[in-house]
């Protein structure tokens, strides 16, 4: 064991050395700072393609944190498991005297950190964590009435107010980096490794397309189009920063910032309501009797339907992991409202082939379509 005392920097959605928030404090006040990544099996075995385009994309981005981080002489170490058991086997390795990681709001995630930190408790070993996914958690942009924002354009409003009174300044690790654990590079796991393989995806580039925000109003409804930026996957695994995206909302284009707000709505309904998961946001809507039409569910999953824009939606979903959000919604209408198929089948479908699949967007954006969510419309 070495017997440095140290401190680890859990990454996980947030795969960055810049404005990264944790990080930031590690290295500030805490330091010598060691990253890790944990390819968490909990979250890798419910995944159905071994060719997975996101585990590609995370896999190419710790490879490229590995890079970065050996010509500093510090490395990411990267383990393959349950972190719990990771974070008892790295207790042989390192004197640990304190972990530092960003906050996730997912249900598993938050049942993951919760038994961390509690082992962490049982050690001895701080466990610290910050605000980094977004720029409001689930209870700072509060209702007068109501335990939380129910309606998108009320929460956008407060949201609004409370951001003009915030700073967005990114937080600058450089002047820290020094304080990283120098280290040889640890290796690297392959995606067979991991159980995976390559696949023929094309993956989105970290790049803020300024064009195509400044002209987000005009062109963003017409899926043939190139007028959507594509950020989706960065935002979900943080390669960009949460706080740079807004500032260049605040700078570029008023309704892009109103779809990064849009983000932040549904992360603070999963974070109030986590039975949304399986359950409809307006109860009574668990009352429909869903059509069981498993033929016609696959029709519309390989774009069979005979309905050219539903079809070329799903193709291209498949073949590509993208989809327009205009078209996310007529897709998603389509097969709630005309096939009358339950709302959760198609969640499901888009949550295993979305390269920018989060969570909370997915989930709000089909109980939208479906009818039964918040600020949702009878019809689309």
């Amino acid at each position: 064991m070495s017997q440095t005392p140290i401190t680890i920097f859990w990454m996980r959605r947030d795969l960055r050395l810049e404005d990264n928030s944790g990080l930031y404090y590690a290295l500030r006040d805490a330091g010598p700072v060691l990253p890790i990544f944990i390819f968490d099996k909990v979250i890798l075995e419910k995944l159905e393609d071994n060719d997975d385009a996101r585990v590609n994309f995370l896999h190419q981005q710790i490879a490229s944190l590995h890079e970065q981080l050996g010509k500093l002489g510090s490395t990411v170490v990267v383990k393959h498991g349950i972190p719990l058991e990771i974070f008892q086997q790295l207790l042989d390795e390192y004197h640990v005297k304190a972990i530092y990681t960003n906050r996730d709001y997912e249900p598993y995630a938050q049942e993951r950190d919760t038994a961390v930190e509690g082992f962490c408790k049982e050690k001895g070993i701080e466990f610290l964590h910050f605000k980094d996914q977004v720029i409001f958690e689930k209870q700072e942009v509060k209702s007068d009435s109501s335990p939380f924002y129910k309606v998108f354009t009320p929460y956008k409003k407060k949201w609004l107010s409370k951001a003009a009174e915030t700073s967005l300044q990114p937080l600058d690790t450089g002047p820290y980096l020094k304080n990283l654990y120098k280290t040889e590079p640890a290796p690297l796991p392959s995606l067979t490794d991991l159980g995976f393989s390559a696949t023929n995806i094309e993956l989105p580039k970290a790049d803020f397309p300024e064009g195509i925000i400044k002209r987000y109003t005009e062109q963003r409804n017409f899926p043939a189009v190139r007028g959507t930026t594509r950020l989706g996957i960065h935002l979900r695994f943080g390669t960009i920063s949460i706080r740079q995206a807004v500032q260049e909302a605040f700078r570029l284009n008023d309704t892009w910032l109103s779809e990064l707000i849009w983000r932040e709505f549904y992360m603070m309904i999963l974070a109030n309501n986590p039975s949304v998961v399986t359950k409809a946001f307006k109860p009574e809507y668990d009352a429909i009797p869903w059509r069981q039409a498993p033929d016609d569910f696959e029709k519309w999953c390989t774009g069979q339907t005979g309905y050219p824009i539903v079809d070329a939606g799903m193709r291209e979903l498949k073949q590509t992991g993208f989809m327009h959000n205009r078209v996310r919604m007529v897709t998603a209408s389509f097969l709630t409202k005309h096939l009358l198929i339950d709302w959760r089948w198609g969640e499901a479908w888009f949550a295993r082939h979305l390269l920018d699949f989060e969570l909370a967007s997915n989930n709000g954006g089909w109980q939208w379509a479906a009818g039964s969510g918040t600020d949702a419309p009878p019809y689309f």
